[in-house]
């Protein structure tokens, strides 16, 4: 009775958190729609995603973040923001992190998504990794938003890995935009989502988000042929917070 018990809540969180997905998307549907109707109103429509959307989210499902900044960010300065992903709260929790309008690079397959797939493929680079000129594109569309004042996300796991997990392996991409366009690569670790909503279905429950945005690592003066070393470093930092707090 008692594990009939605790599945029903597990259900009916899982349950509100599509409600709060949805809600909002439903409420500000025009504006929504207006700010996505050109790249030039992208700001306005972050602000919507951040504050009425990702909020709402978060805050809605007793999840708020704890937000731990070793570097501040510049305004006005474009950055490649990366974490760990183990949950589809990380999405919402970066928009909140990040503060600085930035534009995900993601998937092509998350198009499908009723509702939310409208919107992510309007407002984000998609790639599809089968594709070697669908990657090429990425590169150029990338370098049109940075010129816009934007950041680029990416996380470079490049999907949600394993309950087993602690922390797959990076992929390159990342790191060779980085690169390639000299902007600092901003890692963070999310501590709490895979506990908070993993995707394990009867699962989860109301606690902090904690985030650590970590030093910044510069590329002004790295390679191509670096980025190798680049990704590893930037790995070995987010894991290292991860096993340290998997410890205590």
């Amino acid at each position: 009775m008692t594990k009939l018990l605790k599945n029903i809540g597990f259900a009916s969180y899982r349950i509100w958190f599509y409600i709060l997905v949805a809600l909002p998307i439903f409420i500000f549907l025009p504006f929504l729609i207006l700010t996505t109707l050109s790249e030039k109103t992208y700001n306005q429509f972050f602000w919507l995603a951040r504050n009425l959307w990702a909020k709402t989210i978060l805050y809605g499902m007793g999840c708020p973040p704890q937000i731990r900044t070793d570097q501040i960010l510049e305004k006005g300065k474009s950055y490649m923001f990366v974490a760990n992903h183990t949950s589809m709260l990380d999405i919402m929790l970066m928009l909140v992190a990040a503060k600085r309008p930035f534009v995900f690079v993601g998937k092509y397959e998350l198009v499908k998504i009723p509702v939310f797939g409208f919107f992510y493929k309007r407002v984000c680079i998609l790639v599809d990794r089968e594709n070697p000129k669908s990657r090429t594109a990425v590169y150029r569309r990338v370098q049109r938003r940075l010129k816009q004042g934007l950041s680029i996300c990416i996380f470079p796991e490049g999907g949600v890995p394993e309950e087993s997990v602690l922390l797959d392996r990076f992929k390159d991409g990342a790191f060779r935009m980085a690169i390639a366009h000299k902007i600092p690569v901003v890692p963070m670790t999310f501590f709490d989502c895979k506990k908070r909503f993993s995707w394990t279905f009867f699962s989860g429950g109301p606690g902090k988000l904690r985030v650590r945005i970590h030093p910044f690592f510069e590329t002004g003066i790295l390679g191509v042929e670096d980025t190798s070393t680049l990704r590893e470093e930037v790995r070995e930092e987010i894991l290292n917070d991860l096993l340290l707090d998997n410890s205590k």
